[in-house]
């Protein structure tokens, strides 16, 4: 068995655990979170076996293999390093760190570790988005000219809406693009297989002060009762972004986190000289095929009908329903693989890597360069 630490027990960490605990040969021995009372009230619920209120304490369990840093993103940088520090292969959730500075680190520091090193962009795992990939390589899409898209969300709406991605301090210069943008840049170019040279970039602000529970509940709790304080504001809910490719090809994409009706609507389309392809997260088992010569098509995630390189990525019959939660054990799965080979990931791996993780950190720095010199930025790196 490959024994696994987990760093961080709020939403992300038991998504984790619920995943790892499908591949079978992965077993999760400790978990550690800001306080021992925390850390062990939450390994009691999930029927972990050891709790650690220091990250020091957790890297030193005996037999542990793998790390995985489940943490608010201003803590990323600091615990990734000693991860990487320790020895043990790494899993970070995104973004991998707050700069571009820390991110060529952070590269560097994996590589000398020598360790397997992944980064939780998840959407890329679906099968249909998998499928997608498997027809561009294929050449079935023909020579790519353009991709564009959205990636929706209504749960910044309200004024009251709060929680510490608002806080630039703890959740970094960029909200909206850093934290639903970036999982569109990884989608779009691993689909595509293309990288995002140049950007062009407007944000907006809706909210320049927002009301915060001044007991500390975050977006979500309810309360009739709620006291609020005012809080300044400095990330954007909105972005637009024009952008090119590394071939000269364009693109462009939206992102919002005060889209009315809109839970969690990342979409987008290729247009190629064969035909286009188009994927909504919300419908996710569906994979819409434009043709100019012959009717439209929706292909299904029934294995029997992907391409054989991908079919693995549905793991049952056509018609049943398979969601987020499949698409994070493929990305898990890959990533272990690679572990139980010792493989150390390159820069084309099917997984999300430090390399993928740096990459959207250099993108999210030229998007909000772009955005207050109003110019094109060349992406760094």
């Amino acid at each position: 068995m490959i024994q696994v630490g987990i760093i961080g027990s709020g939403f992300i960490g038991p998504a984790h655990l619920e995943a790892l605990r499908r591949l079978g040969d992965v077993e999760v021995v400790a978990l550690c979170d800001s306080t021992r009372e925390a850390a062990e009230s939450k390994a009691r619920a999930l029927n972990v076996p050891h709790a650690y209120d220091n990250v020091d304490a957790l890297l030193a369990h005996p037999g542990l293999a793998v790390v995985h840093n489940c943490t608010p993103n201003h803590l990323h940088a600091a615990i990734n390093r000693q991860i990487l520090r320790a020895g043990k292969h790494v899993f970070s959730e995104k973004p991998l760190c707050m700069t571009g500075e820390e991110a060529h680190e952070l590269v560097q520091l994996a590589e000398q570790a020598g360790v397997v090193h992944g980064v939780s962009f998840v959407y890329r795992q679906f099968a249909m988005v998998q499928q997608a990939a498997s027809m561009r390589r294929a050449g079935s899409v023909g020579r790519l000219f353009s991709a564009h898209g959205t990636y929706l969300q209504d749960w910044m709406l309200l004024e009251t809406d709060y929680n510490w991605r608002v806080d630039a301090a703890q959740g970094g210069a960029s909200r909206a693009v850093a934290d639903i943008g970036s999982h569109w840049c990884d989608t779009v170019q691993f689909v595509t297989g293309k990288r995002i040279v140049e950007v062009m970039a407007d944000l907006s602000i809706v909210w320049p002060t927002r009301k915060a529970s001044a007991s500390g509940a975050a977006t979500f709790s309810h309360d009739d009762d709620a006291r609020y304080v005012d809080r300044p504001v400095s990330t954007e809910d909105i972005g637009s972004v024009l952008f090119r490719f590394e071939d000269g090809s364009k693109g462009c994409f939206h992102v919002s986190q005060v889209s009315a009706g809109r839970k969690n609507r990342l979409s987008f389309e290729i247009n190629g000289s064969a035909c286009s392809l188009a994927w909504d997260q919300e419908t996710p088992q569906r994979l819409w095929i434009g043709q100019r010569a012959q009717p439209n098509q929706l292909l299904s995630d029934d294995p029997g009908l992907m391409n054989a390189d991908v079919a693995a990525s549905a793991h049952f019959p056509g018609g049943h329903i398979e969601g987020w939660p499949d698409a994070f054990k493929n990305m898990l799965g890959q990533f272990y693989q690679a572990v139980r080979e010792g493989r150390k990931p390159s820069r084309s791996e099917s997984f999300a890597s430090f390399y993928d993780g740096a990459n959207v950190m250099y993108l999210i720095e030229a998007i909000v360069k772009s955005h207050q010199e109003q110019r094109w930025v060349r992406v760094g790196q």
